[in-house]
């Protein structure tokens, strides 16, 4: 197919969904070639990623076990964000998803703002990434000499090519990906729950709540450090909102979508509290740091002889998986914002494998500064890049809350219906997550340091915005009115 892609010939090809009036001009062109399978290990992997296998050590070490309430609570919010966006994809599958929304419900304004703090999030996420992959592979002696940047080049290269393929190769590259992290984790915890049933010594020390109480108990540095890692927490949870994209290249979405999303809920309760529980009862949380994975730590404590490097595979292997996810997402959302006119137009373009290459291409380019970032500040590149990913997750995360909470007005209004499929409590649950996540803000703001300065560059994010929708506003009322007239 050709790379560019008309506004008026997007809406002929795309017909609007049932139930729904509004039709998307990024929905056409692309391949459903996503399969249930493919849907519900995506789900599995948006759930686990670089925030648990790298981010759960520094935590550990800053908070204690206490960090186990943080992903419980936060893994609640996750979970009404990715069901209130499980429902808007039943009413209207879109590969623009939560961009869509935006656009049908906020006006182009609102599809603008939300695209773009998306891409913060990606851009920014796509370094940590990176940055993550970079920290892994120095724990081998073959890659000890070799600088970090170069590390991070390289990830980033291997990514990014697999990536452009097709989004077929991408599907199965994320099961696959998927596979490996949750049989990693199941493997893990089956080991952690044998050495705390059996009271196997782990360097020196006897698994058990012994190890918590006698380093201090649930809290042993306070309540407040555990609450001043949530927005790292939130961190952790930034790709459930994946599957909600990736519907827009599957078939039977309706069928498929619950089954993945309801699975959330146990699998962040299984995987990030339970392990976390886990890595608090081997160890005491001391013996944990923010330069390596806490399962890695774990199995070098053991001493089982080469456990450790295949571990520290596996949390290579998350890293690049959650790479790869984020190329994939801005991918697509890019493309959808394009064909309105609110990105630039090479990130509308696709290949001959019906892949948004344009978008694509631009995340990788931030993921270029990021490897100038490791190079500059290789001890820094993470955290500094973690506390902007945040606000980008929690820009997302609002406006898909917003979304939602606009989408039951209209149906209340009887201008659309819900699907059967809906978000529970609501508008209370909308009103609640979006409180919580404004008090993530506050929290960052309150810890200092790095958390602070980010909040306080809000403004310059609000003004780029604003700025960047007054250079765009005539091109996407242009489009608007091609739409109309077709």
């Amino acid at each position: 197919m050709s790379d560019r892609i008309t506004a008026a010939e997007t809406l002929v090809a795309a017909p609007p969904a049932a139930g729904s009036p509004h039709v998307d001009a990024g929905d056409a062109g692309y391949s459903k070639d996503l399969k249930s399978r493919h849907i519900n290990m995506i789900a599995i992997g948006g759930a686990i990623g670089t925030g648990l296998f790298l981010g759960a050590g520094g935590r550990l070490a800053g908070a204690g076990p206490s960090l186990a309430i943080a992903y419980a609570v936060c893994g609640v919010f996750a979970f009404f964000v990715v069901r209130a966006l499980g429902e808007l994809v039943l009413y209207r599958p879109s590969s623009g998803a939560f961009v869509s929304y935006a656009r049908e419900f906020m006006g182009e304004k609102g599809a603008f703002a939300a695209g773009w703090l998306y891409f913060l999030n990606w851009a920014t996420t796509a370094v940590a990434d990176i940055t993550a992959a970079a920290t892994y592979a120095h724990f081998w002696g073959m890659f000890s000499d070799i600088p970090q940047w170069i590390l991070a080049l390289i990830a980033l290269a291997v990514v990014l090519t697999a990536n452009l393929i097709s989004v077929k190769y991408f599907g199965e590259m994320e099961f696959w990906f998927a596979i490996i992290k949750v049989g990693a984790l199941v493997a893990f915890m089956l080991i952690g729950i044998f050495l705390v049933v059996t009271q196997h010594p782990v360097d020196g020390h006897t698994p058990g709540f012994s190890t918590i109480s006698d380093s201090g108990g649930i809290f042993p540095v306070g309540m407040l450090p555990m609450l001043l890692v949530i927005q790292g927490v939130v961190f952790a949870y930034a790709s459930v909102e994946l599957c909600g994209v990736a519907a827009g290249e599957t078939k039977n979405p309706e069928k498929i979508m619950p089954k993945a999303i309801n699975s959330i809920m146990w699998r962040v309760g299984l995987f990030y509290v339970g392990s976390v529980v886990l890595l608090a009862l081997l160890l005491p949380y001391t013996s944990y740091s923010g330069n390596e994975s806490p399962f890695v730590t774990v199995m070098d404590k053991l001493g089982i002889p080469g456990a450790a490097g295949v571990m520290n595979l596996v949390v290579l292997t998350a890293a690049l998986s959650s790479l790869n996810s984020g190329l994939y997402s801005t991918g697509r959302i890019l493309r959808s914002m394009a064909l309105s006119g609110s990105a630039p137009k090479f990130t509308g373009r696709m290949n001959k494998g019906q892949v948004p290459y344009g978008g694509i291409l631009l995340t990788a380019g931030f993921g270029v500064l990021g490897v100038g970032l490791n190079y500059v500040m290789p001890g820094e590149a993470f955290e500094i890049v973690l506390n902007f990913a945040s606000i980008g997750i929690l820009g997302t995360w609002g406006m898909i809350m917003l979304c939602s909470l606009l989408f039951w007005h209209r149906s209340r209004d009887g201008r659309v219906t819900r699907p059967s499929y809906q978000l529970p409590w609501a508008p209370y649950t909308q009103i609640v997550t979006l409180a919580f996540l404004a008090t993530v803000v506050f929290l960052m703001w309150w810890g200092g340091g790095v958390g602070r300065t980010t909040v306080m560059c809000l403004p310059l994010i609000a003004a780029a915005l604003v700025g960047g929708w007054f250079v765009v506003r005539r091109r996407v009322n242009d489009l608007a009115r091609e739409r109309q007239d077709v």
